[in-house]
């Protein structure tokens, strides 16, 4: 008897462990549905609310521009080195120093040009005291005549030959042609050089190249602030290197679909990241032969920076925008209040009874994000304006509806906070 009694308790067990895992599936399978249905459909159809605003159409003033990228160039650029051949005595300046016109850069020995200077002198005087004693002694004879012809000829060399002699005398002491920033030096006490002739100014810059429309910097031929040469060797450079800091110019390059609608004169706003305010300018050339990149022809343009803006470096890149069209008092409304209806521009107005009336308009030109009504409305009237706005079902916080849609595919919900009809503990069976 009692092991009936035993057998039909352990059959009874196990129906309840049956039912029970059943109920607990059953529940889960029920949360699952509350969770990922029932839970999860507000979050999208609240994403977004619409609704509208009202707006004036007001006079405007529209723009219309070609956009450029280049880098600033000083308009005064300065090659500067020794006219006369010698050896450096002195260096009286360092790269990084401001200097201003005629002051003194460096100097190289005068023993040479002493002697030309003396013997250049030698001679001038010389043949200034033949041409004195052949006037003196002439008879006016053809021949007398010729013979100071002559004599006034050499006068006129020797003289000229002491002018230059002269001129290398002063020569030995370089001077800045400019004021500036001296960016280069190039040579040291001690280094030999060869007369270079003039310094050469390069005016600033020539034009452009290359797609991106940076400027080219003038042609300064020397290599560096390092290059300095060693005592006693022959610099190849530009010994020294001035840049004008009051003014600068960009140089840019247009395509040929657009270079036709700029000209000299047009306009110019400067901007970049390392530019801390809006620079204006005006175009000061427009090259009339092109470039090709691409198979694309393209034009270089010189833009003048207008004044004298302070904190600038050379070769900081900038986007230009050459406003070659500019309209005053132009009658305009957000872009977003003109809608198209059977092929027509409308804008929404309200009725006398507030009732959202459709109003035909025409456009013309937009310019950001205003648009230009040239018929169909006057300054004052109201248009309406339709907005969007977050809907309730997205919280800020990352709560509510969004943290649920950030759930995994495939991963369950954390139940341990409690579900209704949730079985907590472990099964004791």
């Amino acid at each position: 008897m009692r092991e009936n009694m035993l057998s039909l308790w352990r059959r009874t067990r196990l129906w309840m462990r049956i039912v029970s895992v059943g109920a607990v599936v059953v529940v889960l399978a029920g949360a699952g549905v509350y969770w990922f249905g029932l839970r999860g459909g507000p979050a999208t159809a609240d994403a977004a609310a619409s609704g509208t605003s009202t707006v004036t159409a007001s006079t405007t003033t529209f723009e219309q521009s070609v956009s450029a990228t280049g880098t600033l160039t000083p308009a005064v650029q300065e090659d500067v080195s020794f006219a006369v051949s010698g050896t450096v005595t002195a260096v009286d300046v360092a790269a990084g120093d401001t200097v201003t016109a005629g002051q003194r850069l460096a100097t190289v020995d005068t023993l040479q040009l002493n002697a030309d200077l003396l013997a250049a002198k030698a001679d001038l005087v010389s043949a200034q005291a033949d041409l004195s004693d052949a006037q003196a002694d002439s008879d006016g004879t053809s021949t007398a005549l010729a013979q100071i012809a002559s004599l006034s000829a050499k006068v006129d060399v020797a003289q000229a030959a002491y002018d230059e002699a002269e001129a290398d005398m002063a020569a030995a002491t370089l001077t800045a042609p400019v004021s500036g920033l001296l960016t280069e030096v190039n040579i040291e006490v001690g280094d030999a050089v060869t007369g270079s002739g003039s310094s050469g100014g390069t005016g600033g810059s020539s034009g452009a190249s290359g797609s991106s429309g940076s400027g080219s910097s003038g042609g300064s031929a020397a290599t560096g602030m390092s290059g300095s040469t060693s005592s006693g060797s022959t610099s190849s450079s530009a010994q020294f290197v001035i840049i004008g800091t009051d003014s600068w110019t960009v140089g840019v390059t247009v395509d040929e679909t657009d270079v036709a609608l700029i000209a000299v004169g047009d306009q110019v706003e400067l901007t970049g990241d390392a530019v801390d305010d809006t620079l204006y300018g005006t175009v000061s050339t427009v090259g009339l032969v092109s470039t090709s990149t691409g198979g694309v022809a393209a034009y270089p343009v010189t833009i003048q920076v207008t004044g004298s803006p302070e904190g600038l470096h050379d070769g900081t890149s900038v986007t230009a925008a050459i406003i070659y069209e500019r309209r005053t008092d132009v009658l305009a409304v957000p872009s977003a209040a003109v809608s198209t209806e059977d092929g027509q521009s409308v804008v929404t107005q309200l009725g006398a009874d507030g009732e959202q009336v459709s109003t035909p308009v025409t456009v013309g030109e937009t310019s950001g994000t205003m648009v230009e009504i040239t018929a169909g409305l006057s300054e004052g009237d109201e248009v309406l304006v339709t907005t969007f706005t977050p809907g309730a079902g997205t919280t800020q916080d990352g709560s509510g509806d969004q943290q649920r849609q950030q759930q995994q595919p495939g991963e369950m919900p954390d139940f341990s906070g409690g579900m209704p009809g949730q079985m907590g503990g472990p099964n004791n069976g």
